[in-house]
């Protein structure tokens, strides 16, 4: 298929620029830059409260615009240039501004690439390609991680966020190879192609009179709320416990999850067999579980183990979104802000969850932290158990997902 190992790339890329922040800025805030848990927390959840307010308008502007490409080039660029800022002058007002630059890029990225990928393919191809993103993202997230415990370990810290320039240039090589003209944008909204004819998109209120796209929504803010403090709580624990090596262990996290999400990303490409609800059902029985394993065990070795289900969990279901959200809303013309709201939702769950795990920790420790949130996890999973319909549109994807 003509693009697809442009979107290959630009899928190992990208997730080279994000992988190169993300997890990493905490421990270098705790560990390097002299931060306080607490001063973390709030910095987080402040910053991700203002980001995340933008996740729906974006949405609505990769629907409305057919600069998509433009997109993913300006927030290379922007990310790159935060990533070198947060390592030269760690100030608070320098952390604050590239953590709003970070959220808001969340709500650019990856919606962007599906939107590209979407008009590209088409609804018959996209859950294939979908799973092949993700694939090839996640490949990027252990290479970049790899590197990472290699530079940070050598050259300390600081320098992982020296090579995020690089990563920024080859991303929009890659961006820029597919042709503007390729790019259907009215398919890449989520508009019925098989009607005939101009099809207008319908009201963005009528989303939530969408059954499945509000269980899916609450659903969703209850996995993030549990799911979102666990990766920096568990490095921060495993940072406290091997000084010096902080990059190595935080890369190891990452580098057990990513694995394990890499055949997640293959089964989401036979999800038209398998079914999107059992998906779901998988990926939110892995976070509560996870949540009770990290109560209980607090060897750095078993801790690194556990992040399998990580890569089960938050892995399996960040892959599934973006397909179980076109079947939530089919025809809508809204999907791109129906990804957006959801990521406001989602956001809103895991920002605000740092304070209040941070807060956990200071009270009971990290294994009260923990519980607290398995059980947050829980309630998540029963809702997706007993109100949660199957919105996989089979009909619509009936192609082979190993075709092209």
């Amino acid at each position: 298929m003509p693009y697809r190992s442009s979107l290959d790339c630009l899928n190992f890329l990208l997730a080279d620029l994000r992988g190169g922040l993300g997890p990493y800025v905490n421990i270098f805030l705790l560990t390097e830059a002299g931060w306080g848990q607490a001063t973390i927390g709030a910095l987080l959840t402040v910053s991700g409260l203002v980001g995340i307010a933008f996740h729906a308008p974006i949405g609505a502007m990769i629907d409305a615009t057919s600069a998509k490409r433009g997109l993913i080039v300006g927030g290379a660029v922007v990310l790159a240039a935060m990533g070198v800022a947060i390592a030269t002058y760690p100030t608070l007002a320098v952390v604050f501004v590239a953590d709003i630059s970070m959220a808001l890029l969340g709500a650019v990225f990856a919606p962007t690439v599906a939107a590209i990928t979407l008009g590209l393919f088409g609804s018959r191809g996209v859950a294939a390609q979908l799973g092949r993103n993700a694939a090839f993202d996640r490949f990027g997230n252990l290479f970049i991680a790899a590197m990472a415990a290699v530079v940070g370990t050598q050259f300390g810290q600081r320098s992982v966020f020296y090579i995020l320039p690089l990563f920024a240039g080859l991303s929009i090589i890659a961006v820029l190879s597919i042709p503007a003209v390729a790019i259907d944008h009215q398919r890449a909204r989520g508009l019925d192609e098989s009607q005939p004819g101009a099809v207008q998109p319908y009201p963005w209120r009528r989303l939530f009179a969408e059954g499945p796209f509000t269980v899916l929504a609450i659903g969703t803010a209850l996995f993030h709320f549990a799911n979102a403090p666990m990766l920096a709580l568990a490095s921060q624990k495993l940072a406290l416990e091997v000084r010096g090596f902080e990059s190595a262990v935080t890369s190891a996290a990452i580098i057990v999850a990513q694995l394990a999400t890499i055949p997640m990303a293959f089964l989401v490409m036979r999800a038209n067999l398998i079914g999107g609800k059992p998906l779901l059902i998988l990926a939110f029985a892995a976070l509560p579980l996870r949540g009770l394993l990290f109560a209980m065990f607090d060897d750095s070795y078993w801790m690194i183990a556990f992040q399998i289900l990580d890569g089960v969990g938050a892995g399996l279901f960040d892959v599934l979104l973006p397909l179980v959200l076109y079947g939530a809303v089919p025809g809508s013309g809204r999907y791109n802000m129906a990804r957006g709201i959801i990521g406001t939702i989602q956001g809103i769950g895991g920002a605000s969850s740092f304070v209040f795990a941070g807060s956990l920790v200071v009270w009971g420790g990290y294994s009260v932290a923990f519980s607290v949130l398995a059980g947050v996890g829980l309630g998540a999973l029963l809702l997706m158990l007993a109100a949660m319909p199957e919105t996989l549109p089979r009909g619509r994807l009936a192609t082979p997902l190993g075709g092209t």
